[in-house]
């Protein structure tokens, strides 16, 4: 077992990049999450974070989180089952199911279990867990972990996913279809008016996980499925709390039968410390705040930045991915703008000259994307301005063109 984990081809490589001092990861931040932050002693331009709406460090939120840390103290010391819940916790499951437009919400201490114990919950021996290729770890944990079936279908792919459905009907089989709203790495959408005809057709639960669409897309800013027009249709959707909402936690939202099953059964939910008073208390002031005049403002302006990135970027010349396409077949950017590298090394050499130019970007290699398809994922907030976002265009050409020069020379 030591052996195959220090064979690790990812360690090896993690490794190779800390001893250079050119590792993209566990970069210790010393400043709040904004639109500049201090590592390693300097300024730099943040690109790598999901603050979509700029909250983390909005007065709003710390003094909800502040208020909540004064009034339950520093922990729960205990599951949400036992002494875990408090007042607050309530009153966010309430907020959250009104915004939703559910009966029902059930708030947990990170996103990662909020799907683990909802999926976890609903389905089991006999029955079969569909997931998009694509989508997030927790979704494909969530469905490893259980005594169900796991299959996966190609991404975005309605076809791969009736084929499947199809299949599981004629064994008589229940299915639960797992989807992601915005997919985390090309920032593409999920085209959920469709998967939510075909789950519809094959009598399949449809969970869609709104993580990267939460504070950003539809009238009430709840995520894709609402922009798309089904969240009658979905009928259970999770998020997290860790990005436009920006402290940490995560939720399901869905009927009464559906809330109250993982309320009671939901292992990740009840073998686990409820979440810290200020991470509760800063969700529930960034959630109102989100369904404010002034979230609507951030939600614009968060996407009119990442239109204004992605165009200079095109005008550059730098290779993206296509763009999201909306549910009336207009182009639609996300926050999460990608630009496309290549070889794994090649990727971290061309994030650390970033890095060295002052702008912090993320790094994804495999296996989060597909071995030789490293990108350089950028997220813009609505706190960037323009002129920050031409400084980092400017900044990822001239990087991207120093790496071509080396590709000649070689």
């Amino acid at each position: 077992m030591m052996r195959r984990l220090q064979d690790n081809w990812s360690v090896k490589i993690a490794r190779a990049m800390q001893l250079e001092g050119k590792s993209p990861y566990f970069r210790a931040m010393q400043s709040a999450n904004s639109r500049r932050v201090d590592v390693d002693g300097a300024p730099r331009l943040m690109l790598g974070s999901n603050n979509y709406l700029g909250l983390a460090d909005h007065p709003l939120v710390i003094e909800g989180a502040r208020k909540a840390l004064e009034r339950f103290g520093a922990g729960s010391t205990g599951s949400r089952l036992l002494n875990g819940t408090i007042e607050l916790h309530l009153e966010l499951e309430a907020e959250i199911a009104d915004w939703y437009g559910t009966e029902a919400a059930i708030v947990f201490t990170t996103g990662h279990q909020a799907n683990l114990g909802t999926i976890g919950t609903l389905a089991g021996r006999g029955d079969v867990i569909v997931t998009d290729a694509d989508a997030h770890a927790s979704l494909h944990d969530a469905a490893k972990f259980t005594d169900a079936q796991a299959v996966r279908f190609r991404h975005n792919d309605v076809d791969s996913l009736a084929e499947k459905l199809a299949t599981a009907a004629k064994r008589g089989r229940p299915a639960l279809v797992a989807v992601d709203g915005v997919y985390s790495m090309e920032g593409d959408l999920a085209p959920v008016d469709r998967l939510a005809e075909i789950c519809l057709e094959h009598n399949a639960l449809l969970l869609v996980d709104e993580a990267h669409s939460v504070g950003v897309f539809g009238p009430n800013l709840t995520g894709v499925t609402e922009m798309y027009g089904v969240a009658d249709r979905t009928p259970l959707r999770t998020g997290t709390f860790s990005k436009s909402i920006a402290t940490v936690g995560g939720f399901a939202a869905g009927s009464h039968d559906l809330i109250d099953a993982v309320r009671t059964s939901g292992r990740s939910f009840l073998f686990t410390a409820a979440g810290v008073p200020a991470a509760v208390g800063g969700a529930l002031a960034a959630v109102r705040l989100i369904r404010s005049a002034e979230g609507q403002e951030r939600a614009e302006r968060c996407l009119a930045n990442a239109r204004f990135l992605r165009d200079s970027l095109v005008s550059l010349g730098i290779p993206l991915a296509d763009p999201a396409i909306g549910p009336d077949g207009a182009e639609i950017v996300t926050p999460i703008v990608p630009v496309m590298v290549g070889e794994s090394l090649r990727a971290f050499a061309t994030w650390h000259e970033l890095y060295q130019r002052g702008v912090f970007a993320a790094l994804a290699h495999y296996p989060a994307v597909p071995l030789d398809h490293a990108l350089l994922r950028l997220a813009v907030t609505a706190e960037h301005t323009f002129a920050d976002l031409e400084e980092a265009a400017e900044a990822v050409h001239a990087v991207l063109e120093l790496d071509t020069e080396r590709q000649l020379v070689a």
